[in-house]
């Protein structure tokens, strides 16, 4: 069994998320052979050096699972594209290129955080664009830890105001870049997270039927996809 989630936002101020977690952690997740993490597992992520002690506690818990046999992965979301080799290190679990192909089942299946998709939205793709670069990144992570702290918040209020000013078909996947991607890693499948829609659906990449499922994000209730002998399958849970 194989277990892939999203969109978690980790952070202090939701402990219902965090229980509900650390409950999937020892239960569910307990007996999975893999579990992939694909993005915005925080809600902000200001650098490695940052860790606070709620940070450091969700590192253990993954640790404790990693050391108990499951394999781990994590991808960078738009809210903790920060996270580096040390949390990584302290977690337990390897760091994810987004996108990364795997195979599951004996199929190919291309894994994305899925804000990349979201071409529609120029004003978003263009800061991601400046935020990801090489030099930005480095420049980002050798800022004073106050300066990261206050540039994070100052991301999230105003990420937040235009949301809420954007169409909605702006700020979901376009339509035309799924097959697009799809094709050029020659995959019939495509999970990501991003878009808090969660759905599975059908498409047509090269004259071939293929399929874009979409995780669920962690708010109202929890959700996991579990991948098995019998096929896929996502459903949503009480955070309780």
């Amino acid at each position: 069994m194989i277990l892939l989630i999203s969109d978690l936002h980790l952070e202090e101020q939701r402990p219902d998320i965090t229980r509900a977690f650390l409950h999937f952690l020892q239960t569910r997740a307990r007996g999975a052979e893999a579990l992939y993490i694909l993005g915005d597992f925080f809600e902000v992520w200001v650098g490695d050096d940052g860790m606070s002690p709620f940070q450091h506690d969700i590192a253990r818990a993954l640790r404790e699972l990693s050391d108990a046999g499951t394999r781990l992965y994590l991808m960078h979301g738009n809210r903790d594209f920060l996270i580096g080799r040390a949390f990584c290190r302290e977690a337990g679990c390897t760091l994810l290129k987004d996108p990364s192909i795997v195979h599951f089942n004996g199929e190919p299946v291309l894994l994305m955080h899925g804000d990349s998709l979201c071409t529609l939205d120029v004003g978003y793709m263009k800061l991601r664009r400046l935020l990801r670069n090489p030099l930005s990144l480095f420049i980002l992570r050798n800022l004073p830890l106050g300066t990261r702290h206050k540039l994070a918040r100052k991301l999230r209020s105003e990420s937040r105001a235009q949301t809420r000013m954007k169409a909605r078909e702006i700020i979901d996947v376009t339509p035309e870049e799924v097959p697009r991607i799809m094709a050029e890693h020659g995959v019939r499948t495509l999970i990501h997270g991003h878009t808090h829609r969660p759905a599975e659906h059908a498409l047509e990449v090269n004259g071939q039927s293929a399929r874009r499922i979409v995780l669920g994000d962690w708010d109202q209730q929890g959700w996991a996809l579990q991948i098995d002998e019998e096929g896929l399958h996502q459903a949503p849970f009480a955070l309780a």
